[in-house]
């Protein structure tokens, strides 16, 4: 059984974003490059499983469209434990355009088992796992949280309103993860890092595809007002100020 990691290559979330000159992308000078939280948890997982001889799970393959630059990020995940990567040689306008990347790889590779993170901590999208799935003509799941193989067979929990549903899928399917696929992500040790260093990326050229969205421009969110302190002895002025102010009651 092979699993394929779909991996984004996004700022550091302690990164300070500064907006390009006009307003249209962010300024990527300095900038610290990581793998998608979510797709790290993914990756985390898939390890764990290939790490059991009884789930069957032989390989771990990540994918990843974007340019050379983006290799860094790659080298990451091998150096984490995944096996092998593909790179798709594009830019990444939209979301519909990594999709049809990604469903391209699909066709031309072979796997049981793929998984997403259920968005990208940049964008936050939260799109590309279920297109990939249906341009690839594979079943999908969303908002899963555990993923486990019993007797070859995928066993899948995710969340619904007011519990849980636990569900078998046969393979392939696409796994759209969430928060509790893992418990932490799997940290490179320094024997993986300098394996990393010879794992091979193969490397495809993108097939075309329109990008159905633009980003026209970008705003940072306004400032914060100062704070307001409200003396105990005043409630009615706290109330007054939530009601007509924050506007939350």
């Amino acid at each position: 059984m092979k699993i394929l990691v779909c991996i984004s290559n996004v700022p550091d979330t302690t990164t300070k974003i500064r907006l390009a000159e006009g307003n249209a992308s962010i300024d990527t000078t300095g900038i610290q490059w990581v793998i998608n939280p979510w797709d790290e948890l993914s990756l985390t997982r898939a390890l764990e499983l290939r790490d059991d001889p009884a789930s069957g799970v032989k390989t771990v393959t990540v994918a990843h469209v974007g340019p050379a630059s983006s290799e860094p990020t790659i080298r990451k995940a091998l150096a984490i434990g995944a096996d092998d990567a593909i790179r798709v040689n594009a830019e990444s306008p939209d979301a519909w355009y990594v999709a049809t990347q990604l469903a391209e790889v699909l066709k031309k590779e072979q796997f049981d088992i793929i998984m997403c993170g259920i968005e990208s901590s940049d964008y936050n999208g939260s799109v590309v796992g279920g297109m990939v799935a249906e341009l690839a003509g594979i079943p999908s799941v969303s908002a899963v949280s555990s993923l486990s193989i019993e007797g070859g067979i995928p066993l899948i929990t995710r969340e619904i309103d007011g519990g849980k549903e636990i569900l078998t899928v046969g393979a392939p399917l696409l796994a759209v993860v969430q928060k509790g696929i893992a418990k932490e992500p799997r940290i490179a040790a320094m024997r993986g890092i300098m394996m990393a260093r010879t794992k091979p990326i193969k490397v495809y050229e993108p097939v075309p595809a329109e990008p159905l969205t633009e980003i026209v421009a970008l705003e940072k969110p306004a400032p914060r007002s100062a704070c307001k302190m409200v003396d105990a002895s005043e409630p009615a002025k706290l109330i007054d100020l939530l009601r007509d102010e924050a506007k939350v009651i």
